[in-house]
């Protein structure tokens, strides 16, 4: 099933937008990858995305990717036509985008180089590490600390002597491609009673002695997750990401760009949920005439098609904002914080609706495993509490609306 364009004739959009769009959803339906095992079909489609370029699209052009810098209509593209062909796919392409996200804004050029062209061609998978037993929605309250100091005896290219070094202690939890990536963003304390004023970032790789990713999370869709336990893991000081004791707002500043993506990956499961309720409403017979005849299914379609095109709308504003910020009048970053998390909220909520309609459409084959409608059902469910969950989404519009 070919995934729909149309509607990238908004003005939202330029041509360019519109044919990566057309393009991706012509290579999307070529693709087969066996999705049994999470961990295994994740790394084939960071390879096949990788070599089919896609991938170029989570870094700026300096460091091999394909535009000037991070594009938010570009990644709410390519989500949404991925989302719509496999939620895995869609995954595998943000997680390199959001696992290299911070690298982007705050590395060093030797950060820079050595981690983002490799992104880009599916040679590294990235992670980000922010959440931990404790500490979901509050990230002030992590726990995990990370201490600098002095190692007199070591030598090496990355551990010369004299060399300050970070050890890390502690365990984060819910981390994508946790096990299966080749370094992680973590977050952890340098200042532990400064609360989110004391976090800083470190790009720590996968083979960094003290860190074990062997504890696996099964959950209800496909999705590689894991714990990540740090016990004395040592990494050297040059691996410290941005400022120090500026890694909550580095976070902040990461998740706020692919915000608005998650709502295009949402949109996408909708308007495939929508499509699979079309297609079968107009072949499946009742009562002599076919589901789609009756007045009720096609009310049902209606409300699923309206509140479609509701959330897309607040996203490819919430895109549309984002890449205009300082080019068009008016345009503040507050202003996008707000409108992404409508966006967000609008998009998860509206598909969770829309999933669950087609999947009462579909009747018993509905809940039957293996069917398209099932596994979406499934898949959209994580949409609403990760990178902010609803409530979180809800209380940043709030705080916004009480500001004017």
């Amino acid at each position: 099933m070919h995934a729909p364009t149309h509607h990238l004739k908004l003005p939202f959009f330029t041509p360019a937008h519109q044919t990566l769009a057309e393009e991706l959803a012509i290579w999307a339906t070529q693709q087969t990858v066996d999705e049994s095992d999470d961990r295994r079909a994740c790394k084939q489609w960071v390879r096949l995305l990788g070599d089919a370029g896609w991938l170029r699209y989570c870094v700026p052009a300096g460091f091999g990717g394909a535009m000037d810098k991070l594009d938010s209509r570009a990644l709410v593209i390519l989500r949404e036509t991925l989302a719509f062909h496999s939620p895995l796919a869609d995954f595998a392409f943000a997680m390199q985008g959001l696992g290299s996200g911070a690298i982007t804004l705050a590395g060093t050029p030797a950060q820079q180089a050595a981690y983002l062209p490799a992104v880009a061609r599916g040679d590294k998978i990235a992670a980000f590490a922010l959440s931990e037993p404790e500490a979901g929605s509050d990230a002030g309250a992590m726990q995990t600390v990370a201490n600098y100091a002095r190692r007199t005896g070591a030598t090496g290219l990355n551990n010369p002597k004299n060399t300050e070094n970070v050890t890390l202690n502690g365990t984060k939890t819910w981390i994508s491609n946790g096990g299966i990536a080749d370094y992680y963003c973590v977050f952890a304390k340098t200042d532990p009673e400064a609360g989110s004023r004391g976090i800083t970032a470190f790009i720590v790789d996968a083979d960094a002695q003290g860190l074990d990713t062997s504890e696996h999370i099964e959950v209800m869709a496909p999705h590689p997750l894991a714990v990540l336990k740090f016990k004395d893991c040592t990494i050297p000081a040059s691996a410290q990401l941005g400022e120090l004791n500026g890694g909550f707002k580095l976070a902040m500043q990461t998740l706020d760009i692919f915000r608005a993506s998650v709502a295009g990956a949402a949109l996408g499961m909708a308007r495939r949920a929508l499509a699979e309720a079309v297609r079968y409403a107009k072949q499946r017979p009742l009562f002599g005439q076919r589901l789609a005849d009756f007045q009720l299914t096609q009310a049902k379609l209606g409300d699923m098609a309206a509140l479609i095109d509701a959330a897309a709308l607040l996203t490819y504003r919430a895109a549309w904002q984002r890449d205009c910020i300082g080019t068009a009048p008016g345009l503040k970053a507050q202003a996008y914080t707000a409108a992404a998390a409508m966006a967000k909220m609008a998009a998860t909520e509206n598909a969770q609706r829309v999933i669950d309609m087609a999947l009462q459409m579909h009747g018993g084959v509905g809940v039957k495993v293996g069917t398209k409608v099932e596994s979406l059902y499934r898949d959209i469910r994580s949409l609403r509490i990760y990178e902010g969950a609803t409530e979180v989404q809800q209380l940043i519009i709030g705080k916004s609306v009480l500001k004017g």
